[in-house]
């Protein structure tokens, strides 16, 4: 259990690296006009390449059976599922929960909604990202 925790805190540093960088990108393009979904993949996507190398390097322990092209094709497998969910909470969030509360919008302004939409949904697909590539991508011993 110790070294579950170990790895636990290991992902989260790694995952507040990529956090940082995926909410700036998100945070930059957003603000430069660029609608919040697509600011959403583009931020994300710098994000995956980063956690992939920090994971792999420093997290999870590298299965033997798997080539480095299989694993970071997995790895992508799982990331692309973990930003479709990542965009289906941005969604929600913003479009139909902000979008049609207006007492909510009478509040908060758009973009601080989308802010708080992003940083919700990257918790949520923290704990996916962890759960699947322990599962996928990790050596058992």
């Amino acid at each position: 259990m110790k070294k579950l925790i170990q790895q636990f805190l290991k992902f989260g540093v790694v995952g507040v690296i990529c956090f940082f960088i995926d909410t700036g990108l998100y945070t930059i393009c957003n603000l430069i006009g660029i609608p919040y979904l697509i600011s959403g993949v583009i931020g994300f996507s710098v994000s995956v390449v980063v956690n992939y190398l920090l994971s792999m390097k420093y997290v999870f322990v590298r299965r033997d059976d798997l080539s480095r092209k299989k694993e970071f094709a997995i790895y992508l497998i799982l990331s692309v599922i973990g930003l479709c969910l990542n965009e289906l909470i941005l969604f929600i969030c913003v479009d139909l929960i902000y979008g049609n509360w207006a007492w909510l919008q009478s509040f908060m302004h758009p973009r601080a909604a989308e802010i708080l939409a992003k940083i919700g949904a990257t918790g949520i697909v923290m704990v996916y990202n962890f759960v699947t590539r322990k599962i996928f991508m990790e050596r058992r011993d």
